[in-house]
């Protein structure tokens, strides 16, 4: 035992003079600053939020055109590995799952937010771009991305599961309407070390785990964060649309996407979480 050095009568600085930031060393215990952040928040103030909602191009199957029918049923036998599907099955996955599927889809709105000021003045402001006309609104994306966020060092996109569906979805849909691709969504070829800009909340959940999917609503719910949805889910939008032409119901609802996910990002960033009257709405049309 003599020979023993007990570790707590050590100066951890005397063997380390490079102590690892975030950390706060005393002679008996190691204590972190903070136990999840994920999100530094140095990021938060130049961070845009954004969610989008997508319905498929036409309201049935039937409406499609002879040449878009066939493709989608070539594509709903090998969604469904059933090679002797009726029409009906066919017309009825095109329903279901047409939506996320950029080829057979559209988008019909995209909510932003981004925070202001600071404490006890801090505010999320929103502002959806949304309509019927698709290269409308994607203009007008790409308008104000170019405009207000085209500094991939400075500037960061946060978004839920945006990775592999958000961004290639606006990519896509931007190619077929003829819109310029803004710099901070255009990922095409990047490497993982070139999309550091891109803070997907589903990507930091997963910790290497490529197998897992996780909802934003089960996330927030695990993370004690309550959701502002109380209305229609992701699965209504297109009867929403095409059925009930109420697309500012949609709007709102993308909305609230977008305080849910800032609010996960405060949580992440270790900063207190927005309250009602913090949250203001730019959109035009919204009541």
């Amino acid at each position: 035992m003599d020979c023993v050095t007990d570790i707590r009568s050590v100066s951890f600085r005397r063997f380390h003079p490079l102590k690892p930031s975030g950390f706060t060393l005393s002679t008996d215990k190691i204590t972190r600053k903070s136990r999840h952040m994920l999100i530094s928040p140095q990021h938060l103030a130049h961070t845009l939020f954004i969610d989008i909602e997508t319905v498929s191009c036409s309201a049935t199957y039937q409406d499609l055109d002879e040449r878009m029918q066939g493709l989608w049923a070539k594509k709903a036998k090998s969604l469904s590995r059933q090679p002797d599907m009726s029409e009906t099955e066919v017309s009825d996955l095109y329903v279901d799952r047409a939506a996320i599927y950029s080829e057979f889809a559209k988008v019909v709105c995209v909510s932003v937010g981004y925070l202001i000021g600071k404490a006890p003045d801090k505010k999320l402001r929103l502002k959806s771009f949304y309509g019927h006309d698709e290269q409308a609104v994607l203009q007008q994306l790409s308008d104000m991305l170019e405009g207000h966020f085209d500094d991939l060092n400075k500037h960061k996109l946060c978004g839920h599961n945006i990775k592999e569906f958000d961004i290639p979805f606006l990519c896509r849909r931007m190619v077929i309407n003829n819109v310029k691709i803004p710099s901070i969504i255009n990922i095409a070829g990047k490497k993982p070390w070139e999309v550091g800009h891109l803070l997907d909340t589903m990507q930091m959940w997963k910790f290497g785990d490529y197998k897992n999917f996780t909802s934003l609503n089960l996330l927030t719910a695990v993370m004690g964060i309550p959701s502002p949805k109380d209305d229609i889910d992701g699965s209504e939008v297109g009867r929403v649309y095409h059925q009930e032409d109420d697309i500012i119901r949609i709007v709102q609802y993308c909305e609230k996407d977008v305080i849910t996910v800032t609010q996960l990002g405060l949580k992440w960033a270790d900063r207190p979480m927005l309250e009602d009257f913090e949250i203001e709405s730019t959109t035009e049309g919204l009541g």
